[in-house]
């Protein structure tokens, strides 16, 4: 298969490239640089807003479109989010109105706003910031689209993503400054909220096995399935790396809109990674 992957450099574009390339498949790799693309994948200096409507054609019309490029990701009410979806969504549009049938997009989890308990393809979204706003809104265009097109779409609903930690801007890459500036101390929260934790190799997994076949689609959750709590993780995390470097529990308050405890429902995922993996 010929796979075009935008956001190709990226904290999680990277790693599924390369995994796209392990598995046998020819990667067209589309960002603004390249230094941590892997060699085997074709670059492209097209661009990828510059909204032409001949772009499915400049990038070779590739058979599946994974687009994970997105900017400030880890801001949450950065202005880019909402002054880049028409850019998003012209993309996606003009890919499907040039011949592409088959459309993979990047989502989050933060569409479905607070929620309690495990999150499936169902749970009804009520985003609450920016970012959450624009991913929530380009998924039912996205969606909408596709139909029209009778196009395979698959829409990637990520969760708390861990792994490659000083390049990912969490709570992990803060804590491995923290103890490379030798502090002995983390403030942190009461760390009682449970999260869906996935390392981004894994990640990276998921979403090449969900590209690569047709027969589930919509929205897959690619997630453990299993709530565990930000302490655990983080306690487990800092021994796994022997940091000398302590949680100050209670330092901040944990935030109103954080869900006590939110995880996909992996039935559709495990199903891809059972019978198409």
């Amino acid at each position: 298969m010929k796979v075009l992957v935008t956001g190709a450099n990226g904290y999680i574009g990277r790693y599924v490239v390369k995994e796209l390339l392990d598995r046998g498949h020819d990667v067209i790799a589309a960002d603004i640089n390249y230094d941590g693309v892997d060699e085997r994948a074709v670059r492209t200096d097209v661009n990828l807003f510059g909204g032409e409507k001949d772009i499915f054609e400049k990038y070779d019309k590739p058979d599946i479109c994974i687009h994970l490029a997105w900017r400030n990701g880890f801001v949450h009410n950065d202005q880019s989010h909402i002054d880049d979806l028409p850019k998003h969504y012209t993309f996606i549009k003009n890919m499907l109105d040039g011949g592409l049938r088959h459309i993979v997009v990047m989502g989050s989890m933060h569409e479905v706003g607070y929620h309690e308990g495990a999150i499936d393809e169902n749970t009804p979204c009520n985003p609450i910031s920016l970012y959450a706003i624009a991913k929530n809104t380009l998924r039912q265009l996205t969606l909408l689209m596709s139909k029209e097109k009778g196009a395979v779409c698959q829409w990637i609903r990520g969760y708390y993503i861990l792994g490659d930690d000083l390049k990912n801007n969490s709570i992990f890459s803060k804590i491995v400054t923290a103890a490379g500036e030798g502090k002995k101390e983390f403030p942190f929260t009461s760390g009682k909220n449970k999260y869906d934790f996935m390392h981004v190799t894994m990640l990276a997994k998921q979403i090449s096995a969900t590209a690569l076949q047709e027969e589930v689609t919509g929205i897959v959750n690619c997630c453990s399935g299993k709530p565990v709590s930000l302490g655990e993780k983080v306690e487990s995390f800092i021994k796994e790396h022997n940091f000398d470097i302590k949680l100050n529990y209670g330092a901040f308050p944990d935030r109103a809109y954080d869900s006590p405890a939110i995880w996909g429902d992996a039935t559709k995922i495990n199903r891809i990674m059972e019978h198409y993996n």
